[in-house]
């Protein structure tokens, strides 16, 4: 090889060396701060040595970073909710929807002091930087009692809510897993069958079955398509075009009014509820409602199924109106459905984090809010009479908590994929609530037999622990 060819060689070679240096100093000092600030980046697993913590609302510590790991006390007890933070997987949950409040100032924008924090993790020195702490409103004892008894099933979902706030004071889902060994568990999570990873508290969606007859109740009270004193004939069936819909195990509850039928959950009522209200009313206060919307929740949350309403023959509206169809809900849309009765009509925005403190000063406060008043408190209170029926006399008298007023109401939703899903929505005290609960166990039977037991226990738990 000539020397001009050596010479031609090594300068391609040296201009390709300053290409990826320059490429190397684009990624290092113009583009890292972006590249830093993304919340799938799972550096910040390693880096964040000085990552904030997340507490309960009681200040009891729900994560935080110890020894150069980060620790997570209530284990797989809120693992879909608080998440995690790990350096191959990156970040889910709070640790991702508040990963730049969590990350120290330094790691959240600038990579030139990003050593610092290597060094902290490893006893070197560094500044007292650290990353906020996440105040949730999280209460400990109900977090604890919903855990206990939900993972009890296989598969299921459960909330509680202060209904007056919109506050998440306990959340769950199972199966769950460990947060504190998820690298070495993420594999076989990611191709466990049952979706252990699924958070079917907020993006589980189910059909609502009877419990959304709350809805319908409301909606048609609150439309005066129909009133309290209206009676239905219930033989069993409902005809409706071709389609015959009837009651679970062919049931029949005869003449009824609006709270019988209501307490008794007679589906063929409700469908000739939803028939005399129509698709443009239905449609209209599904709407006001914010079903299919936005929860505008502090997580990511699915959005609720409602099917488009040019697709809606009186058969599908027949049907919705005892929560069955196409129409599907979350755990927590479900929650805020009863939350609406207890609140007097006004839908409470639901939020998970209360404050975030830096330096111990509260920086930021995220104050209660209202997504809609879809429903006047005239027609709350007389929804709220017919829920309190149900567990006086209807198919929730299995809710009864000595000593307290229970408004309350029973699913079982039919689904193509086996066994019912078994619901219940309630809160307490009725005169004045500030507790609700909306539990769902995935494929077992009847609500009042799965789902109500687990949903009673929990309200007797948060009535002791939420202030009057």
């Amino acid at each position: 090889m000539t020397n001009r060819a050596i010479s031609r060689l090594s300068a391609f070679f040296v201009a390709l060396f300053l290409v990826l240096a320059l490429r190397q100093a684009y990624v290092q000092i113009v583009a890292a701060p972006s590249l830093a600030a993304r919340a799938s980046n799972p550096r910040h697993g390693l880096l964040d040595a000085r990552r904030g913590r997340s507490l309960a609302t009681d200040g009891t510590v729900l994560a935080a970073t110890a020894n150069g790991k980060r620790v997570y006390p209530f284990g797989a007890s809120l693992a879909h909710t608080i998440g995690y933070a790990s350096a191959r997987y990156g970040t889910s949950g709070l640790e991702d929807a508040y990963d730049r409040a969590l990350t120290p100032p330094e790691t959240a924008g600038d990579p030139a002091t990003q050593v610092q924090s290597i060094l902290a993790a490893f006893g070197g020195k560094s500044d007292d930087a650290h990353g906020a702490d996440v105040v949730t409103t999280i209460v400990p004892t109900i977090q604890n009692a919903l855990y206990a008894r939900l993972s009890r099933q296989s598969r299921g979902a459960g909330i509680v809510l202060d209904p007056r706030t919109g506050a998440v004071l306990a959340i769950a889902s199972v199966p769950s897993f460990d947060p504190n060994a998820i690298d070495a568990v993420f594999a076989a999570l990611n191709a466990d069958k049952s979706s252990p990873l699924l958070d079917r508290s907020i993006d589980g969606l189910y059909p609502p079955g009877s419990t959304f007859k709350i809805f319908t109740a409301a909606a048609a009270l609150d439309a005066q398509s129909v009133q309290m004193t209206d009676t239905f004939e219930d033989p069993g069936y409902l005809q409706v075009g071709d389609f015959r819909l009837h009651n679970d195990e062919d049931e029949t509850t005869g003449t009824a009014d609006l709270t019988r039928a209501f307490a008794l959950s007679s589906n063929v009522d409700f469908a000739q509820i939803a028939l005399k209200m129509g698709t443009d009313t239905f449609y209209a206060y599904l709407a006001r409602w914010g079903m299919g919307a936005s929860l505008d929740f502090q997580i990511p949350a699915s959005r609720d199924r409602i099917p488009d309403k040019a697709t809606i023959v009186p058969g599908e509206l027949a049907q919705m109106g005892f929560g069955q169809g196409a129409l599907l809900m979350t755990p927590l849309q479900m929650a805020l459905v009863g939350s609406t009765i207890a609140n007097g009509g006004d839908e409470p925005r639901p939020f998970l984090v209360r404050q975030l403190v830096r330096s111990g000063t509260i920086s930021s406060i995220y104050a209660p809010a209202s997504l809609a008043t879809p429903i006047s408190a005239d027609t709350a209170a007389n929804v709220k009479k017919m829920m309190v029926a149900v567990v006086q006399y209807g198919t929730g008298t299995a809710a009864r908590i000595p000593g307290v007023t229970v408004a309350g109401k029973t699913g079982t939703a039919t689904n193509p994929l086996g066994r019912s899903h078994s619901w219940f929505v309630c809160f307490a005290p009725a005169e004045h609530p500030r507790v609700a609960v909306a539990v769902l166990v995935e494929n077992v039977g009847y609500g009042a037999t799965y789902a109500l037991p687990i949903a009673r226990d929990v309200l007797a738990t948060a009535l002791q622990a939420v202030p009057r």
